[in-house]
């Protein structure tokens, strides 16, 4: 898995290099594999309090590997293509490829990603997996899956609806045209334009991280709901998540510190 990611702890934050260089980190079957077992053991660990996944070399991720597209070209993919449909789901009802990504989001603490060179295709997918983007003013972005006859499906559909309208979606998606990290911004896909996104995605996650941790994931879980959630329940989870929190040990720590005017310690 260490020849596609690699995981280095600093303090609590969880940095993540897509480290497939030569390649411009290209999702291939041991991309994905390594996407979705990094993502899966973050996701238990209760000493991550934040995460930053980027990508070495050139680019963020260029996409799906050529070598998928020619056996696409030759025949050699359909036959398994069932699968994609009806086997190997998640419960919460992605298949490999969509779990690839979704599991981004699955993390219980703020995952940001840092976004230079470019990210088409299935590396765009990968970056709405993360609940923030910082993106180089010139990185390339596209949902490029036009181009090659398709469409997007690594969970694409279900971030972006949340991010842009409906009819720019749309646009995005029908032409797959190349667009900047500086429309990005405008578009609402980019969270912020950074001349070095990597470097103060670091610096961000830093600072989420000082913060009580059992309050950033009752916040996490939260935003979840409000994706997917009607008012009603997004109004009775606000009031399940604050009641668990108020006079916890994090929670107290939070006030005493505040009123103490020193820095917080709070415990995993």
């Amino acid at each position: 898995m260490e020849d596609r990611i690699t995981v280095t702890m600093r303090d609590a934050v969880a940095d993540v290099r897509l480290v497939r260089a030569d390649k411009m980190n290209a999702l291939d079957d041991a991309m994905f594999t390594a996407l979705i077992e990094t993502g899966e053991r973050l996701k238990t660990d209760k000493s991550v309090r934040a995460v930053v996944i980027s990508g070495e070399g050139r680019a963020f991720c260029a996409g799906l590997d050529m070598g998928n597209f020619a056996k696409m070209a030759s025949g050699e993919r359909k036959g398994g293509a069932g699968a994609l449909v009806t086997e190997n789901r998640t419960p919460g009802g992605a298949n490999r490829a969509q779990q690839a990504v979704y599991v981004w989001r699955e993390i219980p603490v703020p995952v940001i990603a840092a976004v230079h060179g470019v990210a088409f295709g299935g590396g765009f997918q990968l970056t709405l997996g993360a609940d923030i983007r910082f993106v180089a003013p010139d990185a390339k972005l596209a949902i490029l899956e036009i181009k090659w006859g398709l469409i997007p499906d690594m969970a694409g559909m279900v971030l972006l609806r949340g991010l842009v309208r409906d009819d720019v979606a749309r646009e995005l998606t029908y032409t797959g045209r190349i667009f900047t990290g500086e429309e990005a911004l405008s578009l609402g896909i980019a969270t912020r334009v950074c001349a070095d996104p990597y470097a103060e995605a670091l610096k961000l996650a830093e600072e989420i991280a000082d913060k009580s941790p059992d309050a950033i994931r009752a916040g996490k879980r939260l935003f979840a709901v409000m994706r997917d959630g009607d008012p009603k329940q997004i109004l009775l989870e606000e009031s399940r998540e604050q009641i668990a929190l108020i006079g916890s040990p994090n929670q107290i720590e939070a006030v005493m510190a505040g009123m103490q005017k020193r820095a917080a310690v709070f415990k995993d």
